[in-house]
């Protein structure tokens, strides 16, 4: 089962930065498995269509007019509605409807904010909804009676418990009790490992956010194989999985933390630039290497007395001078955050089906 460390955190990734992340937001080698149960597959009922306004640039236009802005509401929006087809397709051929259930403990404020984006987005694709809401003096055996009740309901598909859950409650126990098969999150500890492993099962879910990277850099025609990628930051929750996904892809990753020397030098050669790194623009324009792409999975908040909030959100890369050097890069918000949810919604699909035996969504491409 997922380990402690992983577990809490995850809770510390799932706070008030999510719901203002989320608000505004060639054939696989021998002995390498098919990620996700598929082989690099295209898009789900439809040929995958890079948007207009997310097209990689050459190095002399980059310079020139500046990046273009991947954007992730439009990406979003598109996977919403090929998630709509696929559950429209599972009712009326296998009178099956995908089942999201969100468990919520006690009543913060950004906790219930994000549950009611969760819930707005499954309902607006036609998911069958369950709501468990405790207060904040729930017992541990009440919360694990629920999890095993969403277990056993054949109309759930995902389960989801809403981070952070109060301090008496044993957080590890609660979220190892949910099946993989129902893992909307990806993080289980069998996900996670087959998601990693060259050859055996698939993992039947994958990380959100990180998955959220690779559909914005495939549907924006970014070309990943074989090419330098440096991803800043290695949480369990996007820097970890995210790299092994890219290098899944044929990239070669170098994954950069707070103990790497020089991380200048890193990213100044990398042709893709994963920021995870939790540091309010850390990455100035002048490291970027002129026409790379940037993936700005940062959410940080910067005081801004002249706004009406006080503060304004950035990445962790600093946008306006990274934009004249890029390629194509994500802003924030409406870059990687709108994302998360979409992901959520796929995940669930791809867990329906799965329970049906069919094959599940790609996130892949598929490579000529």
């Amino acid at each position: 089962m997922l380990s402690r460390p992983l577990r809490l955190a995850v809770a510390g990734s799932l706070g008030a930065s999510a719901a203002a992340l989320a608000m505004h937001c060639s054939p696989t080698g021998a002995g390498e498995h098919d990620l996700f149960g598929w082989r690099l597959g295209t898009s789900f009922r439809g040929r995958l269509q890079p948007s207009l306004v997310c097209a990689n640039m050459n190095t002399a236009s980059a310079e020139t007019f500046g990046a273009r802005i991947i954007d992730g509401k439009r990406i979003a929006e598109e996977i919403r509605s090929e998630v709509r087809v696929g559950v429209a397709d599972l009712e009326r051929d296998h009178s099956t409807r995908p089942g999201l259930a969100v468990v919520l403990v006690g009543n913060r404020t950004d906790s219930s904010t994000y549950v009611r984006m969760k819930k707005r987005a499954a309902d607006e694709v036609g998911f069958y909804s369950i709501d468990r809401h405790f207060d904040e003096s729930v017992s541990q055996q009440q919360l694990l009676q629920c999890v095993r009740e969403l277990n056993d309901d054949p109309k759930v598909h995902g389960i989801l418990v809403q981070l952070p859950l109060p301090k008496h409650i044993d957080e590890a126990a609660v979220l190892e009790a949910i099946k993989v098969s129902k893992d909307v999150d990806g993080f289980s500890a069998e996900n996670i490992g087959n998601m990693c492993l060259r050859g055996g099962k698939p993992p039947l879910a994958v990380p959100c956010t990180p998955a959220g990277c690779v559909e914005l850099l495939q549907r924006s025609g970014v070309e990943v194989r074989g090419k330098e990628v440096v991803v800043l930051g290695r949480s369990n929750i996007v820097g970890m999985p995210v790299a092994h996904l890219l290098q899944s892809m044929d990239a070669t990753v170098t994954v950069c933390h707070s103990r790497t020397t020089s991380i200048e030098t890193h990213v100044r050669r990398a042709d893709i630039v994963v920021a995870a790194i939790g540091r309010a623009e850390m990455v100035p324009g002048d490291w970027i290497k002129p026409g790379a792409t940037v993936i700005d999975v940062g959410i940080n908040s910067k005081a801004a007395p002249e706004t009406k909030r006080g503060y304004r959100l950035c990445g962790d890369v600093h946008f306006e001078s990274a934009k004249k050097v890029a390629g194509a890069i994500t802003p924030v918000p409406g870059g990687v955050g709108p994302m998360t949810i979409a992901m959520l919604l796929k995940n669930t699909l791809n867990l329906a089906r799965h329970s049906l035996n069919l094959p599940r969504v790609p996130l892949r491409q598929q490579r000529a």
